[in-house]
């Protein structure tokens, strides 16, 4: 059997490791960090389990799909819940609206906002199904684009959808109120776009919802993680641990293993889960690479951090579903100040984990587990997070007790963990400590983007 090395075990390099394993391939995957997951990552303390990065599934058929490439039922494995909501969002003049795939109950939330936004809801999904179908059905997500012709022949069907247009001037097309344009245009963010500049493909996301759901795993979503892990062992692969690949092995143009932990770890090929920047900066010499040098990689844009903090706390918030959103007045110019002027803003926006609504276990009885998501800029905005991340996260903990209405958070604290920008970096390997690597904006995307096969090894 040929032998195939995967870096990095987060939801990406299991589902390829099953794939791969179940079609005869001898699969080794190699994990940094003491656990597999990467983003994926989960902690227990004091009793509260937290899931430190992904929160929810809006594609179960994709995963669903890699249980059945591997012979498997995904029943037997783990138990996918339906959310209902999907979100909560609070809007800055402390309205809120309960976004879900109920087209009478949004269009009736809606009208009390503007009558003629609810009446045009039909026709936005409508044209965001079109997207969908060209995206998802036919297959243009799944294409490479790995030559120019291929991104050629796919313009034409774009421009008639409109789906290069930025994302939020899609939305301005159906909808004059405020809190609608962005309930509608926001969900760029969740792959690391900007709304205002990522092309209104990713708009195919609120129709996948309508017609996919959105989901959770019981135990958190690293249960996901532990599923994927277990199938591919069944099915004879091997993980290690504990095991950070420091080089991407080439000879004569072709990789041919990596090395971890000082071994050689030899290969018929190489797949990389890594972060795009960290694998071609960090793990393959400046020789093999004459189009993404260090220079050219650097040069591209990358997308916004996070600042994340973990909360274990001894009270329940009745205003919070499972998933929360929480706006700041400004939407345009924050947006801005992240992804552009780098900057940390007096004011903010953010969203909310709550899981216990869905699975009281992931706290003691009474208690619940969160983790809030502010988004930041990267660390190419220069901010000293060594001296301004406990002031930062005492001021969303203010915040949400005393404006947003979590009374006695502080006081009810039995658990406060702090992930930010520089953890990415350190513990992810993500460049400029960006979870999502690079932005999503039209000249970054399909043919644009650097492809999923090496165009040099």
């Amino acid at each position: 059997m040929k032998k195939i090395i995967i870096i990095g075990s987060g939801f990406g390099g299991l589902a390829e490791a099953i794939r791969l394993q179940a079609r005869g391939f001898d699969v080794t995957i190699l994990e940094k960090n003491a656990m597999t997951g990467g983003h994926a990552y989960q902690f227990k303390k004091n009793g509260y389990t937290f899931d430190m990065g992904p929160s929810l599934i809006t594609a179960p058929d994709i995963i669903k799909a890699v249980f059945r490439a591997a012979g498997k039922d995904i029943e037997d494995y783990l138990e996918l819940i339906r959310l209902d909501p999907y979100y909560r969002i609070y809007f800055h003049d402390g309205t809120h609206l309960d976004y879900s795939g109920d087209s009478r109950a949004m269009k009736a939330q809606m009208a009390a906002f503007n009558a003629d936004d609810a009446k045009n809801y039909d026709r936005f999904m409508r044209d965001c199904r079109n997207i969908y179908e060209a995206v998802i059905v036919d297959g243009l997500g799944a294409t490479p684009f790995l030559s120019l012709k291929t991104m050629l022949h796919f313009i034409p069907r774009a421009l008639k959808l409109k789906a290069i247009a930025p994302g939020h001037a899609f939305v301005k097309r159906y909808f004059k109120d405020p809190r609608h344009r962005f309930t509608f245009s926001f969900h760029p963010l969740f792959i690391g776009g900007n709304p205002f500049r990522a092309p209104s493909v990713y708009l195919m996301i609120p129709y996948l919802e309508k017609a996919g759901g959105v989901w959770f795993t019981r135990g958190g979503m690293y249960s996901l993680v532990q599923a994927f892990a277990r199938v591919f062992e069944e099915l004879g692969g091997m993980i290690e641990t504990n095991a950070e690949v420091r080089e991407i092995v080439v000879q004569n143009g072709r990789a041919v293993g990596v090395r971890a932990n000082g071994k050689f770890h030899r290969a018929a090929a190489v797949v990389s889960n890594a972060d795009w920047a960290h694998t071609q900066r960090e793990l393959i010499k400046p020789e093999h690479r004459r189009k993404w040098t260090n220079r050219r990689a650097e040069k591209m844009d990358y997308s916004m951090s996070a600042f994340l903090l973990y909360l274990g706390v001894r009270k329940k918030y009745p205003q919070l579903q499972h998933h929360t959103i929480i706006l700041a007045e400004r939407y345009k110019e924050l947006i801005r100040d992240i992804f552009d002027r780098k900057i940390l803003s007096d004011d903010f926006s953010m969203y909310l984990h709550a899981p216990t609504k869905t699975d009281p276990a992931m706290a003691p009885q009474g208690c619940e587990s969160l983790y809030v998501l502010v988004p930041v800029p990267n660390l190419s905005g220069k901010i000293d997070w060594r001296n301004v991340t406990k002031p930062f996260a005492e001021k969303i903990l203010k915040f949400l007790e005393e404006n947003f209405g979590l009374q006695d958070l502080r006081a009810n604290l039995d658990v406060l963990e702090i992930f930010t920008p520089e953890n990415f970096k350190q513990q992810r390997n993500s460049y400029l400590g960006t979870p999502w690597g690079l932005e999503p904006k039209l000249t970054q995307t399909a043919y644009f983007r650097p492809h999923n096969r090496s165009e040099e090894i």
